[in-house]
């Protein structure tokens, strides 16, 4: 809940960070709709972050979180959270529910966020926020975890908590992305493959269209179950398939008429999208 203007002058006045962080933006050049399908993708973070600054406050059971960016307030109780009202909040609790789901102990802290990343512009705001906000109690509380179990928490608090069914590439790229290399991800295994983005002659310009979208609130969910439908009804014949990655060209041509002509699309449209992956790695 947002409070009232003096309490927020109280609380940036008080505000001495212990911490800070810093959380980039990412953008993927080829390997679109696949990651939830477990295939291919090839990310990477952009010079555009969110920064967190955090610092442990003198209260058991009171977090108190700014953003300054959207001039915008609310406080929690880390022993009860429940879901906000407020969108972007949510990012938050789901990383702080999902911390304590490990077992994992959260004190009172402060927070304050800016940010260099328009929302719903298509360069995983979502999942910086997550991922910046994650370190940064990491680091605070010395919680012990790893790169690869903020990326895992992080997807999992957007899935759980906020509704939006993800894969998992967005927190991967803004966790674990290299200067000069996109990554070649491999979504079933997380093995992934540096490729330098020895492109000499070229640069990538990237543009908001000032079209905001949620993954949220979008047809995202609805695509994903669309696939997972497919998938399923593969599965009657063939069970050892677990997913689209498990499927062969020649294997998805024998549901065509079986399966809704979008679901079959949509299923085409990710094999397809999987080999140009490999082959932009290649080129």
């Amino acid at each position: 809940m947002e409070k009232e203007v003096p309490l927020l002058k109280s609380f940036l006045a008080a505000f001495k960070p212990e911490i800070k962080i810093s959380s980039p933006g990412r953008i993927n050049l080829i390997g679109e709709h696949t990651d939830y399908n477990n295939g291919f993708v090839m990310p990477s973070a952009i010079d555009k972050k969110i920064y967190f600054e955090f610092s442990k406050n003198e209260h058991q059971d009171k977090c108190r979180v700014y953003s300054k960016t959207y001039n915008s307030y609310f406080e929690f109780n880390p022993e009860n959270i429940q879901k906000s009202e407020n969108s972007w909040e949510n990012y938050l609790l789901g990383v702080v529910d999902e911390i304590l789901k490990l077992g994992k102990k959260i004190k009172g802290f402060d927070c304050t966020i800016v940010s260099e990343l328009p929302i719903g512009a298509g360069i995983s705001s979502s999942a910086a926020l997550e991922c910046g906000f994650a370190a940064g109690l990491n680091e605070l509380f010395q919680l012990d975890l790893q790169k690869i179990d903020i990326v895992k928490l992080s997807q999992r608090a957007e899935n759980n908590f906020v509704g939006s069914n993800c894969g998992i590439m967005d927190q991967f790229a803004s966790v674990m992305s290299k200067n000069a290399h996109f990554i070649m991800l491999d979504c079933a295994t997380l093995e992934a493959k540096f490729i330098p983005t020895e492109i000499e002659n070229c640069k990538l310009l990237l543009l908001n269209t000032g079209v905001s979208h949620n993954l949220a609130d979008s047809g995202y969910n609805t695509r994903r179950k669309q696939c997972e439908n497919s998938v399923a009804k593969i599965a009657e014949k063939y069970p050892e398939v677990k997913s689209l990655r498990d499927v062969s060209e020649k294997m998805l041509m024998e549901f065509k008429d079986e399966l809704p002509e979008v679901n079959y699309r949509r299923c085409k449209y990710v094999l397809e999208e999987n080999n140009r992956v490999h082959q932009t790695a290649n080129a």
